[in-house]
């Protein structure tokens, strides 16, 4: 073989072996499912759109809207593990993080979260989003697994599927 062909032999093996790491599969979850990662074991409730937190004339108002997602979340370790922040992520690929500021916000969970063991953290978590359909995005205390939670578009309110009575 001449030597031009054993450095393209030589590449061609090296990037071959170079290939990028497998990524672990995301399992998805509906709201009120049991989400097991790592040490933490996270239950999604509820979510509650609002145009303002607070006052209507002093209170905060969103860039979009505010989103609470309702969870809590329990660990199985010994010691105290960190629950990392969560995002959402909308059917278009957009990715909006959780805030950090949680004033106005009721029965706010906190953005660092610590739980202790046999404790839950529950509460809260908040985000300024458009109104949309939503895959909300949790991990394990590493950072290294996650999963996420379906959170379809509701603002609360079931439609009235009652027939009417005719008189």
């Amino acid at each position: 073989m001449r030597p031009s062909a054993y450095l393209v032999f030589a590449v061609v093996a090296l990037l071959s072996s170079c290939s990028a790491p497998a990524r672990q599969p995301v399992d998805n979850y509906v709201m009120g499912e049991k989400v097991q990662l790592g040490k933490l074991s996270y239950t999604v409730f509820d979510t509650q759109w609002l145009t303002h937190l607070g006052d209507a004339t002093t209170g905060r108002v969103p860039q979009n809207r505010f989103l609470l997602v309702r969870f809590t979340v329990v660990s199985s370790d010994s010691g105290e593990v960190p629950a990392p922040a969560m995002t959402i992520e909308d059917d278009k690929g957009q990715v909006y993080e959780e805030l950090s500021n949680g004033e106005g916000v009721p029965q706010w969970a906190g953005y660092l979260r610590n739980v202790k063991p046999a404790e839950a953290v529950q509460g809260n978590a908040l985000f300024d989003a458009p109104p949309a359909h939503y895959k909300l995005k949790l991990s394990d205390e590493g950072g290294t697994r996650f999963a996420v939670v379906d959170i379809p578009l509701s603002f609360g309110t079931e439609p009235d599927l009652r027939v009417p009575q005719v008189k």
